[in-house]
């Protein structure tokens, strides 16, 4: 049996640029702090500046690499990720990695479903889709950052994107499915098309991070607010070992364009990163197709055919 996959046994970075959405906090920040110290330098893509600049600071305290860049980048907002584009290539001449990491989890209130859609996905691809060019010229990869909820989500290929009547955490869980349902169909173009970029996706199993905080705890009674924040920040995994199906999928190359990757360990919950199946729903051509299309009308983005 093959010994656990670890960060020591990826390969170096530097002189190489990794975009990271999300980047803050949670298992955004593990991933850009593990990618800088391969010597990569890490562009932090985030809503928040003050918190992006924060979690700067604190990856140079933390150990030698290059000094992480912080973008101001929105997925809620369409202008938001275009002004984003905008500034990754001032910024920098390549990219040769982008982990669309970022999201937000069962919100409550009435735009609960349409900040999930975009938050999660729509502003992704948004991303992926203006970074494809650069990311051909180094040869790059894209992670898609899914969860164990994609089993949770309900999609139909009609309406690939309406979400709108479901609950908030039946809307996480369909978000989620919509990330796989991307990164095959995109593999599956990106094959045809013959791209020097490939793609894959990775879920942390039950990692501990600020999703519930920002997202199902926010806006309930303050008691119950503060209960399900603190349990969400501590139950599961670190943020470090969580971060590890993202850090393989990025770094190993062994693990092949269209993969999935997640924990070992029973239901998927915990362990070392591994390639694991995805749900039935994930692996429909016919919806993925539906999905893709709908998704990058939706952005007005284009990609290769």
């Amino acid at each position: 049996m093959a010994p656990p996959w670890e960060l020591a046994s990826a390969p170096r970075l530097d002189g190489q640029v990794a975009v990271v959405t999300g980047a803050n906090s949670g298992i955004g920040y593990a991933t850009a702090k593990a990618l800088r110290s391969k010597g990569a330098v890490v562009l932090l893509a985030c809503r928040s500046t003050t918190k992006a600049d924060q979690a700067a600071e604190e990856m140079v305290a933390s150990g030698p690499g290059p000094a992480p860049l912080v973008i101001e980048l929105d997925l809620e907002e369409l202008s938001s990720v275009e002004s984003g584009l905008g500034e990754i290539r001032r910024t920098s001449d390549r990219v040769d990695l982008l982990v669309n990491n970022a999201g937000v989890m069962g919100p409550n209130g009435p735009d609960s479903a349409e900040r999930q859609l975009w938050a999660n996905h729509l502003g992704h691809t948004a991303l992926a889709a203006g970074l494809l060019d650069v990311l051909a010229a180094t040869g790059g990869r894209i992670v898609v950052v899914s969860s164990l909820m994609h089993r949770r989500g309900s999609l139909r290929a009609d309406a690939p994107l309406d979400i709108s009547s479901q609950s908030p955490m039946s809307a996480y869980g369909s978000t989620k499915l919509m990330n796989l349902l991307f990164c095959f169909e995109a593999d599956r173009r990106l094959r045809a098309a013959r791209s020097e970029v490939s793609i894959r996706a990775a879920h942390p199993g039950n990692t501990r991070s600020k999703l519930a905080a920002n997202g199902t705890a926010k806006g309930r009674p303050g008691p119950i607010e503060a209960v399900t924040a603190f349990l969400g920040d501590r139950l599961g995994q670190s943020a470090e070992r969580g971060a590890l199906a993202s850090l393989r999928a990025a770094l190993d190359p062994s693990i092949p364009p269209g993969a999935f990757l997640g924990p070992s360990g029973p239901f998927e919950l915990f362990g070392s990163p591994v390639p694991v199946k995805a749900s039935r729903r994930a692996l429909d051509p016919v919806l993925g197709a539906a999905l893709f299309d709908a998704s990058l009308e939706a952005v007005g983005a284009t990609w290769p055919s």
